[in-house]
């Protein structure tokens, strides 16, 4: 029974160690700082050494707990040798106050055991790929003709924690317990199964935290990747925005170089601020008072383009212009309502803004014209015709907030087409995916 506790233990401690967030990041890294790996030493410690002392203060009640020895070598295998040594070292130090001297210059030579298994590893994460179950991992190494180091070092980790705990067992008989300790230490002549199934629960119980950790770290790189990739998927979706709205200010400006040559001085101004705003930074949100700055920019080389023709508002409440918004969200609307709304409208129109508060963190951002309307038909495709402007929007708030936004069309033939995006409020970067 009393293994089975151990085991238990070795899967409990291995858990709440992975718990913290700045662990977690520990555990990601394969190269790191003097100071970072002492970070590691201490957070071995507190957790390895907790066991060391709770079997100390008990008297000996609760010997399953005691995962010095384990704890020690995983400090060396995942930190290398400094990690190894300071670890193993305040791991002992609970068993030095009671009295068993042996106990620091085992566990510190532990460490460091630990820091050569990590250097006889082919990479570090043949590390990581150590499980609980050898001997089904060291039959698929062999069964896909893995190289002979891979199956070395598989083969060394396993003599080498058998061996580590034989030792501890032989030197704690040889000097007594009371100088350092070992599982069951009141055998006097122990059946040679059940010392075979003690070396193996020791093995368990270093493979099992590795294992634990592992998954934690899987589960960081997943979501790093994904970061990753939503990333990606933004400045793709940013790419097919803005050469759209370059290349058509430019036409603008071609046309008016020789007609009103005033008036593309203007224009070339404006698209100035543009560009020295989109150079500036490539943040994927921006606060709304830089979003309808850039708007106004890009509504006045509009307006020079299409006279009075085109009639430009906003009505946004003060509260909302620091919200944060996704960089280059209106444009796209605006655009449509110019282009699709107002351009084949013969008397032309108007197009307005709108920005207010929904609710306590949310923000709600209209862009309504007068123009043509949009055909019911085409009405219903909008959201899946790739690269128009709408789609573009609808994609970026879906990798942005996932399905905590909300964002429709509404349009009416001959009376005009109005675009309501509803999001959550953030402090900066990105919003939370849900």
């Amino acid at each position: 029974m009393i293994l089975f506790v151990k085991l238990a233990v070795s899967a409990s401690l291995s858990s709440i160690l992975a718990r913290p967030s700045f662990v977690q990041r520990l555990l990601l890294l394969e190269e790191r700082t003097v100071p970072q790996r002492l970070t590691l030493s201490a957070v071995f410690f507190v957790v390895f050494g907790t066991s060391v002392a709770t079997r100390v203060l008990s008297r000996g009640s609760y010997q399953a707990v005691d995962l010095g020895l384990e704890g020690s070598l995983l400090c060396g295998l995942v930190g290398g040798y400094v990690s190894g040594l300071v670890g193993g070292c305040l791991i002992a130090l609970p068993a030095l106050l009671n009295g068993e001297v042996l106990s620091i210059a085992l566990f510190a030579g532990l460490g460091v055991v630990g820091g050569l298994l990590r250097d006889l590893a082919p990479d570090t994460e043949e590390i990581w790929r150590i499980s609980p179950f050898l001997d089904s991992s060291l039959y698929r190494l062999i069964r896909a003709r893995a190289d002979h180091h891979r199956i070395g070092f598989q083969l060394a980790f396993l003599v080498a924690v058998v061996f580590i705990d034989f030792l501890r067992v032989s030197l704690g008989r040889v000097f007594g317990v009371q100088y350092l300790y070992y599982l069951y230490p009141e055998w006097e002549a122990p059946h040679p199964l059940l010392m075979w199934a003690t070396y193996f629960t020791t093995l368990l119980a270093v493979t099992l935290p590795l294992k634990v950790w592992t998954n934690v770290r899987n589960e960081r790189k997943l979501e790093a990747q994904q970061a990753l990739l939503i990333e990606a998927r933004l400045s793709a979706l940013m790419r097919q925005i803005n050469p759209h709205f370059l290349f058509n200010t430019l036409n603008s400006v071609s046309s008016l170089i020789r007609i009103n040559p005033d008036q593309a001085r203007t224009m070339i101004l404006k698209l100035s601020n543009i560009l020295r705003r989109l150079l500036r930074k490539q943040e994927n949100v921006a606060p709304l008072r830089e979003e309808l700055s850039f708007m106004d920019d890009y509504m006045g080389i509009e307006m020079v383009r299409f006279g009075e023709k085109l009639r430009y508002e906003k009505d946004v409440a003060p509260e909302v212009l620091g919200m944060m918004v996704p960089t280059m969200l209106l444009q796209p609307l605006v655009e449509n309502s110019i282009k699709h709304g107002l351009g084949s409208k013969v008397e032309g129109g108007k197009v307005r803004i709108e920005g207010r508060a929904q609710g306590a963190k949310r923000l709600l951002l209209i862009v309504e014209d007068n123009g043509v309307g949009i055909p019911e038909d085409r009405l219903e495709q909008l959201f899946e015709q790739q690269g128009i402007g709408i789609s573009n929007v609808n994609e970026r708030l879906k990798v942005l907030y996932g399905n905590s936004f909300r964002f429709s069309v509404v349009s009416k033939p001959g009376e005009g087409t109005r675009s309501e995006i509803e999001i959550p409020q953030v402090t900066g970067g990105l919003a939370a995916v849900s």
